[in-house]
Formats: C-alpha cells, structure tokens, sequence
C-alpha cells in the first residue's frame, strides 16, 4: 500500500453500516418504496456524510482504504481527487466496475460502460460510445428532434394536470406511470407497450442485488428481442428512428442502449418530482421560473436556463446516481501513498454534493448552475463526469425542463403530503420521492395563467 490511509476494521463497518448498507437497501439501480421512506425517517445520507466527513479530518484526503478482504476498496474523499478519477476514464480508471458489471449487466450486457474484451477496449467501445452520443446529441443543448417531442410532453402533461384535477391531488403512482407513458412514446413513438417497460424493471430490481441477483438470461434475451422490435417499429421524430441509422459496426447493440435511455430516463421522472416539490416550497425561485416561462413561446423547445439551474440543484441534493464506481486498471499514486491496480474506487456524492463546507450545502440554491460555481467544481456531478459523463445529459434536461414548465404554467402546485421539506428551513439530507403528493390549484401568474384547455381536452 506504501503508505496509502486504511482504515481501522470498526472504520470499515461504520462505513458498510452507515454509507453502502442503506444505498444498496434504497436500490441502486431500481429504488425501493419501504427502504427509501425509512432512509427519509432517518436522515442516512446525513449519517453517511457526517461520517466520511469525520475520516477525512482523521486520515487526510485519502482516498481511505477499506479493510475488506479479498477486494482492494477505496473511498474517495477530495474533490480533487473526483476530478482525477473522472477526468481519468477510461484508463487508468474504468467506468467498467466488476460491481457495477454485475448489476447493470442484468439487463444491458453488452451497453457502453459495462462491456468487456479485446474488441470493447479497442474499436468495438469507440463505435458504442461514439453512436450512443450521435443519437443523444450529446454537446447540443437542444436535440434536433426538440420540436417533435416537445408536443408529446406536453400531451402527457395535459393529461396528468387533467387527472390531478378530478381526484384533487398528483402523487408519485401517478406521476411515474404519466411519465413511463411519455417515455415510451419520446423512445418508441407508439411502438412499444407498457408490458416491455415493466420487463425491463423486473430484471432491473435484479440488478440492485448486483452478484447475489440470479441470471435470468431468458428473461434478458426476451427484453433484446423486444425492444428490437420497438426500435424497428419506432415512430417518425423518434429517438428509436434515430437509432435504427446508427449501427455503425457489429459491436453496437441499439436494445441495450435504449434500455440504458429508459433506466436514465426513470430518474428523470424522480428529479421532476423532487423539482416540483422544491419550489413548492420556496415561492421566491417559483416566481422567478414563472417570469422566465413567460418570456417564452410555449409551444417552440427552448433550454429555460434558471428552469433547467432548478432541476440540476434538485440532483445535487438528492442525486439519483448516490454512487460512482471505477477500477483501477493499474497502479496509481495519491499523495504520498499508492493502491494496486485493480482498486475499486467509490465517490459517495451526497459527501461532495452536501458537504458542510460549502456555504449552500443544505439550502435550494439553483444560481450556482447559473453563475458558474458547479461548473468550476469537479466533484458536483449529478450526471457524472469526465470521458464518461452521461451522453444523454443535455435531452433529458431538455425533457424535465419542458415537462415542469407545463406543470407550472398549467396550475400551482402546492405540497399537500407529509415531507420534510419546510420553507425558509435547511433542506433535508434525503428525500422519499415515493411520498411526495401535491394539490393543484389555479395559476396566478399574471403573465401566464391557466389553460382552460387542459380539462377539457381529457375530461
């Protein structure tokens, strides 16, 4: 280790105890309803970060190795050193964990960060990653196909404002199985039905067992198959129309990367929740999303940058992707210490994103996505970073941001069930988004106002 920090035996089992035990329990790759409420009961990403805190003043920057035996574990602790491990993807550190292998592989084994051979480290990964990012448009802030999507959000939009009306109130049931319904329809147009998303959800929830979920490899090969066929039946200004022309070498497999889109595209609906419950409480920011909206056409895609600043902060204080995972593909320096190759590297990012060090750790503070203070710091990563940042960054910001602005211009959305959110109160550490409910009420805005038409096209 030559002189790397490891951490004492009881250190390794407040960790286990306190940060990995109640992330897995929430589900890290499909969230769980009982687990994720007790974790908001408890504050655990308070615990998590308040500890990691704790043993990065005892043992320095780090990053702090596990005693855990058979498997070298190391917890990264600097900003600094999030950025290298970011910025140093994929070699010397690959976004290929064993342990997120295992996981992701459940339902997407040949997709673009869990891949492995010859031909993935060579010509085969370039191909993946380079189609997955034409499709995605990844360094567009708006998608070509903004226009013809933008109608079915609000569509589906209209439709759920119409549901929330007649029974008095929008919960999570609804709202998730609205914006699964919108999903399929930006991916598929109306090529794919309800029963291949709930497919892939069931192998999902194996995912969140990682080495101990069992194979399921029929049920694997019967999701490819289906969404090969969604990909070839899908809809004109569709993102399965765009693509079916991608398949630039044999490697590229579509029905693996749609099925990354739709597991992304999940947390777009919790941060859309989240979102809408933030300015809830905190009427000033509502206010001023309000006077951005109404300077725009609503009917013409548009990027809404304090909208968009609202959805990312709602990622920096809950983020969906708690854990990054990286191996060391060999060995490397720290400080005055070294970690063999093959270390498992683990950023728990509630530590970075909530760290009481930062003046606006605990307080909604969307100007930070606009002033350029996230931008200038290399460990706020609600979509990741480096090589590996999430390609689909931009489209799916894109679609929250067009999705609350139709919620907002629509109605008032007033939090009416039990949270720990408070107005002009710290912002708690974690949040149950399966609890969240709101009340609809008329718009106010002066300059927007209502959409009678809402009721009356779905009533």
């Amino acid at each position: 280790m030559d002189g790397a920090p490891v951490a004492s035996t009881r250190e390794t089992i407040e960790i286990g105890l306190k940060v990995i035990a109640p992330t897995v329990a929430s589900g890290v790759v499909k969230r769980r309803r009982a687990p994720m409420a007790l974790a908001e009961r408890l504050q655990t990403d308070r615990a998590a970060v308040r500890l990691l805190s704790r043993l990065r003043d005892r043992h320095g920057p780090g990053p702090l190795r596990l005693r855990v035996p058979g498997r070298s574990i190391a917890v990264v602790l600097s900003p600094a050193h999030v950025g290298r491990l970011l910025e140093g993807t994929p070699e010397p550190f690959t976004p290929d964990n064993a342990e997120k292998h295992a996981a992701l592989g459940k339902f997407r084994p040949h997709g673009v960060l869990v891949s492995r051979g010859a031909a993935t480290a060579e010509r085969g990964q370039f191909w993946k990653r380079h189609s997955h990012e034409a499709v995605l448009q990844t360094h567009r802030p708006l998608h070509h196909l903004a226009p013809a999507l933008l109608p079915v959000l609000h569509e589906e939009v209209d439709r759920l404002t119409a549901v929330a009306d007649r029974s008095g109130e929008l919960d999570w049931r609804r709202l998730e199985r609205s914006w699964q319904r919108t999903v399929r329809r930006l991916v598929f147009g109306g090529a794919a039905d309800r029963e291949l998303i709930e497919a892939l959800v069931s192998l999902r929830r194996s995912g969140n067992w990682s080495y101990l979920g069992r194979r399921r490899s029929r049920a694997r090969a019967a999701l490819a198959v289906r969404l090969r066929a969604a990909i070839d039946g899908a809809g004109p200004g569709t993102l399965g129309e765009a693509v079916r022309g991608q398949g630039a070498d044999a490697s590229v497999r579509p029905e693996d990367q749609v099925a990354h889109w739709l597991f992304a595209f999940d947390a777009a609906g919790i941060a859309i929740a989240r979102t809408l419950a933030l300015l809830a409480v905190h009427p000033g920011h509502r206010l001023a999303a309000l006077n951005e909206l109404a300077t725009e056409d609503p009917d013409e895609p548009a990027e809404l940058p304090f909208l968009r600043a609202c959805a990312l902060e709602s990622l920096r204080l809950w983020p969906t992707t708690p854990m990054l995972l990286r191996d060391g593909t060999e060995p490397t320096r720290w400080g005055g210490g070294s970690l063999p190759g093959g270390t498992a590297f683990l950023v728990y990012t509630p530590l970075f994103h909530r760290d009481p060090a930062r003046r606006y750790a605990d307080r909604f503070a969307p100007e930070i996505w606009v002033d350029g203070t996230a931008e200038e710091d290399p460990a706020l990563v609600p979509f990741g970073g480096g090589p590996a940042r999430c390609p689909g960054r931009n489209l799916v910001l894109f679609s929250v941001t067009s999705a609350l602005a139709r919620l907002l211009r629509e109605r008032e959305w007033r939090l009416s069930s039990p949270s720990p959110i408070f107005t002009g109160r710290p912002v708690p550490a974690t949040l149950d988004h399966f609890g969240l409910a709101f009340r609809p009420a008329p718009a106010r805005h002066p300059l927007l106002g209502g959409s009678a038409h809402t009721s009356a096209a779905f009533g």
